[in-house]
């Protein structure tokens, strides 16, 4: 029951994976269309960019981890493409969660309006700044990854014997030093992003309350569409909190081994994993217009295609 609890999961992760593929490429599509039509590539277009670019190559990185562990998984465990694909993971990973805090500093800076002196230098010379941003994290999560390569096998090495023969104190000791090399190596790769994220994003959703709760106490009793849309920006960057977080504890639990290989637990870690970066883009799409120009055209294009083939 267990084993096809964790294969159910395990399928709903590939489905959300794909749909990341489809949501990211749409957006890394028009991001790359605007920039090719302006000429000029704007801080968040750069962004959105490198953004989508990577979360489009860890969810297909994520499918073929997927599919090698549970069809392949005597020639995946035994000739340390284990390491090479929790390496590239871990790479692509802590990539995607740096350019997700950047976005978010970039709302920060560009819609809230706090006054301090350090806030208003940021504010100017934030485009200059993006690039810089981008490329120094792209090198810190190479620099993070790296561990990976010599210290994460051994830790997994000692659950590839079967579940049966493992015994309870093996397991107690396993999970005693995967968290500690969870600590010494991962913190500076996740949690860093995390907390720029979450000091962001909380800055961002505190200004625009308050913007909001100005705009109530003005109001005339018509219905104001600049009031709707403060706070259809609260509702979608908390959205992208939640989903933050939600990530960053599943990534942490895979990481430190808490659960047993292929177990029900790991495996809705794993399809959370997947959903979560699917999730945040689509919400990233949703809330901005230019994003759903592409599907709607498509939708367009295809429905016109449907009718003319069946009058």
């Amino acid at each position: 029951m267990s084993t096809l609890s964790s294969l159910l999961f395990l399928t709903i992760a590939i489905i959300e994976s794909m749909a990341g593929l489809l949501v990211n490429g749409t957006i890394l599509a028009v991001s790359s269309t605007s920039c090719i039509r302006s000429k000029i590539l704007s801080s968040y277009d750069m962004i959105m960019i490198f953004l989508s670019l990577s979360r489009f190559l860890l969810q297909s990185w994520l499918m073929l981890d997927l599919f090698l562990s549970l069809f392949c998984d005597t020639s995946y465990y035994e000739e340390n493409l284990f390491v090479i694909f929790k390496t590239v993971f871990m790479f692509l990973n802590n990539s995607s969660l740096w350019f997700a805090a950047w976005l978010s500093v970039f709302y920060c800076i560009k819609v809230a309006s706090f006054t301090q002196s350090f806030f208003i230098w940021l504010k100017k010379r934030i485009s200059s700044l993006v690039p810089w941003m981008l490329v120094t994290s792209s090198l810190f999560s190479f620099a993070t990854s790296l561990p990976f390569a010599w210290n994460i096998y051994n830790i997994h090495d000692n659950f590839t014997a079967p579940l049966a023969t493992t015994n309870s104190s093996e397991w107690r000791v396993t999970m005693k030093d995967s968290l500690i090399l969870l600590v010494l190596l991962c913190n500076a790769g996740i949690a860093l992003p995390l907390i720029v994220f979450v000091v962001s994003s909380t800055l961002l959703i505190r200004s625009l309350w308050m913007h909001t709760r100005e705009m109530k106490n003005n109001a005339t009793g018509f219905r104001d569409p600049s009031l709707e849309a403060h706070i259809g920006a609260i509702k979608s960057v908390f959205s992208f909190l939640i989903l933050y977080v939600t990530y960053f504890i599943s990534l942490v639990l895979i990481l430190s081994n808490t659960f047993l290989p292929l177990s029900v637990e790991e495996a809705i870690c794993i399809a959370v994993i997947a959903a979560c970066p699917a999730g945040h883009s689509m919400v990233l799409i949703w809330s901005n217009p230019k994003f759903r120009e592409l599907p709607a055209r498509i939708l367009h294009h295809v429905n016109c295609h449907v009718r003319t083939r069946y009058m």
